[in-house]
């Protein structure tokens, strides 16, 4: 890797490890103080190795400066006296050596806990998100603001109250205990699956796939699996949704960056050790017989990696949709298990369910709705196509919505 290359490189893989070793440290009142330090030293590393070169060891050199700066500032700031002290006397101990310990142990064990911190109800789902991207993927507030979709400073003044808020309730950063973690974990769930979504469909930049977000949402799912209490079915199941669904990411675009519809796929693209990973953990998910919304959606998932168009199988993924509605009903589930309806079923009856969804101001109704049409009425396949271009956010959309329109008339 290039020397220009190296820095923007280790920010983004060491900097939520610092900085979550550094407010497990200080506390949750010094998130801060974290994120000055390790931002600190970056830009330490950004002058010394431009002028020098790079250290044998860039991510060690990362640290040990870290480490340092961590120490000169409990030397010249108060809060050795204030936060450490009346912990020592309190402990009886007669000395104390301030020791940043970043070892690989204390880095997932951290960053474990600040996920539980973070995902805290206290604060909204897309605060959650916000400083989950924040301080546990390395994300700028710029790279926020798009992910989410708003702007710079809007997200920067939302992340600062949802900073105080954790700070005003002493929020502890631990792993639950056993009693706590069940209700704990659903939050930090949530937060994960929502995170992977942005990324695997994102209407920022007019890009619908962004991978990073997608693979940090992959990274903390899979730090849930290195711990005894954390470890459990629906952590499995999440994560083989997600093996699943990003199998397919190099098929799902095309050189221009637009989608490439899932008949259209070309399989030979999809990523084979990541359905086997897949495979893998949805085995885990199923073994106690507790079978979470997760499951149900990482089954729908594994069936659309065999590429096969057959009844058996959109019966298949059909009643899978009728379980997952069975946990929670949701609208837009509904108006994907149509498209499975209309497969397993007829297109007639996809027609009359998609219909009664309360949908009608969302484009990916009316474009399926258009699909349906398409065969049977080109009229008003052509209206809802019409009317899911004008409510479509994303480039992308637009223009495969466009492509199905001139398909009418050939």
């Amino acid at each position: 890797m290039e020397n220009t290359q190296i820095i923007p490189h280790l920010f983004r893989t060491e900097y939520r490890k610092i900085t979550s070793v550094l407010i497990r440290h200080f506390g949750i009142e010094h998130i801060e103080l974290a994120e000055d330090i390790a931002s600190d030293t970056f830009m330490a590393a950004t002058e010394l190795w431009g002028m020098r070169g790079l250290p044998e060891n860039p991510t060690a050199w990362l640290y040990t400066v870290a480490k340092n700066k961590a120490k000169d500032h409990f030397k010249h700031q108060n809060i050795f006296s204030q936060s450490i002290v009346p912990a020592i006397q309190t402990n009886a101990q007669t000395s104390y050596e301030i020791e940043i310990d970043l070892s690989e142990k204390t880095i997932t064990d951290s960053q474990l806990q600040m996920m539980f911190a973070i995902c805290n109800p206290i604060i909204s789902s897309e605060n959650q998100i916000g400083l989950s991207l924040k301080i546990l993927c390395g994300f700028g507030i710029e790279e926020i603001a798009n992910a989410l979709i708003s702007p710079a400073e809007t997200i920067k003044k939302r992340l600062q109250r949802a900073k105080e808020k954790l700070r005003d309730a002493k929020v502890k950063i631990e792993i639950p205990n056993k009693e706590e973690i069940r209700d704990r974990l659903q939050t930090v769930l949530t937060t994960l699956y929502l995170l992977f979504n942005e990324g695997y469909y994102s209407a920022s930049q007019n890009s619908v796939l962004r991978k990073d977000l997608c693979l940090e949402a992959m990274r903390l799912a899979y730090l849930l699996t290195e711990y005894k209490e954390t470890r459990v079915h629906e952590v499995n199941a999440l994560l083989a949704l997600m093996c699943f669904q990003s199998s397919r990411f190099e098929a799902r675009l095309n050189e221009n960056g637009n989608t490439i519809l899932y008949e259209e796929q070309d399989e030979k693209l999809w990523n084979a050790e990541l359905i086997l990973q897949g495979e893998y953990f949805f085995r885990l998910a199923s073994e106690n017989g507790q079978f979470s919304k997760y499951y149900y959606e990482a089954g729908i998932a594994y069936c659309h990696t065999q590429k096969e168009d057959s009844k058996e199988k959109w019966n298949r993924i059909l009643q899978l949709y009728n379980q997952l509605l069975m946990l929670e009903h949701s609208p837009m589930v509904s108006l994907n298990r149509t498209y499975a309806l209309s497969k397993a079923h007829s297109v007639d009856a996809a027609i009359s369910e998609a219909e009664k969804l309360p949908l009608t101001n969302h484009h990916l109704y009316h474009s399926l709705l258009g699909h349906f049409y398409a065969k049977k009425d080109t009229h008003k396949a052509k209206e809802h196509f019409e009317t899911a271009i004008k409510l479509a956010k994303s480039e992308s959309d637009k223009e495969i919505i466009k492509n199905k329109i001139i398909a009418l008339d050939k």
